[in-house]
């Protein structure tokens, strides 16, 4: 986390968790192969606790973050971290031509409404069983599932089927109603289906600019966040606008933007966007600036429009 450090001064920190869990095969002798657990913090992973599965039922003996299986098996593994279950690594057959395995590029995406996205699925068959089809499912409030098919709602939908075992949905112009879960089958040829019991979560969200506070005093400091609903890549370029008009300044292309310290210049209608092709913007949202004085920029604006008004009304009287 933070700098071990400890100073009276403030300093950045921050925080890596885990997203994706891995899971590594390595040869360990001539009959055996050595599974290893890993996440996206590798100094904590040998003091973290761990889960096997194997056919996708639970090892519960077998907590360490590696396992050695013998090199015959042709069964399915995958780990996962103790307490986050739901968030484990792709399935690993020993024997990748032996097995029926479905896995998922990116099991959580989030996504800006308007936007487009790739949910994508990785697949193994044994030899000589090729599937019938390959369909993607849709997983709707009430627990059913409902076919995804390519010709609905005006092409949205599309499929992409490549050479290398990878099938991909593409959904155009997101909308909120696209959140869900998806999931993939192989269809088989005596009628069944092969399928991974976790899908993928898409969650479709929009753009917002969020004060913190709403209302500051010159010489002040205030935050406006670009916020969505989900987590976005980490690699998101943000763009802010003022009254319509770009920001320009290094600092202005993060999600927060910190002005510190305000002046009565800082008022105004801020919006944010995402670096897209769709060029995704949210709406405005006013920073009211008040003076040393006590004086709001909006109190003064109607001050100025209270003078234009009674001022040509005086001399027209005076004239009279």
């Amino acid at each position: 986390m933070c700098s071990e450090k400890q100073t009276s001064v403030d300093e950045s920190c921050s925080i890596t968790y885990p997203r994706e869990v891995g899971l590594q095969r390595t040869p360990a002798g001539v009959n055996y192969v050595t599974l290893t657990c890993n996440t996206r913090c590798p100094l904590a992973d040998n003091q973290t606790a761990y889960r096997w599965y194997k056919n996708r039922n639970l090892m519960t003996d077998e907590k360490k973050q590696q396992l050695s299986v013998p090199s015959t098996s042709l069964d399915i593994f995958y780990c996962a971290v103790k307490d986050h279950e739901d968030l484990h690594s792709a399935e690993v057959c020993i024997h990748d031509k032996s097995c029926w395995i479905i896995n998922y590029i990116r099991r959580r995406i989030c996504a800006l409404e308007g936007s487009s996205v790739n949910i994508s699925s990785d697949y193994l068959y044994p030899v000589n069983k090729e599937p019938r089809s390959k369909v993607w499912y849709k997983m709707n409030r009430s627990g059913k599932e409902k076919a995804v098919k390519p010709t609905e709602d005006a092409g949205r939908m599309q499929h992409v089927n490549n050479m290398n075992n990878q099938h991909i949905l593409r959904i155009n112009n997101l909308k909120k109603n696209d959140s869900a879960e998806y999931t993939f089958k192989l269809q088989t040829d005596d009628g069944g289906s092969k399928t991974n019991p976790l899908g993928v979560t898409l969650i479709v969200s929009g753009l917002e600019v969020k004060l913190h506070p709403a209302v500051v005093t010159e010489g002040q400091r205030v935050t406006l966040t670009c916020s969505t609903s989900c987590p976005l890549t980490d690699n998101t370029n943000y763009i802010w606008y003022l009254n319509s008009r770009r920001l320009t300044e290094p600092e202005s292309q993060n999600k927060h933007l910190l002005i510190d310290p305000v002046t009565i210049q800082h008022a105004g209608n801020y919006s944010c966007a995402v670096k897209t092709p769709q060029n995704i913007s949210s709406g405005e949202k006013t920073l009211t600036v008040q003076s040393i004085t006590g004086t709001s920029t909006a109190a003064a604006a109607g001050v100025v429009v209270a003078l234009l008004v009674i001022m040509p009304l005086a001399v027209f009287f005076w004239i009279r």
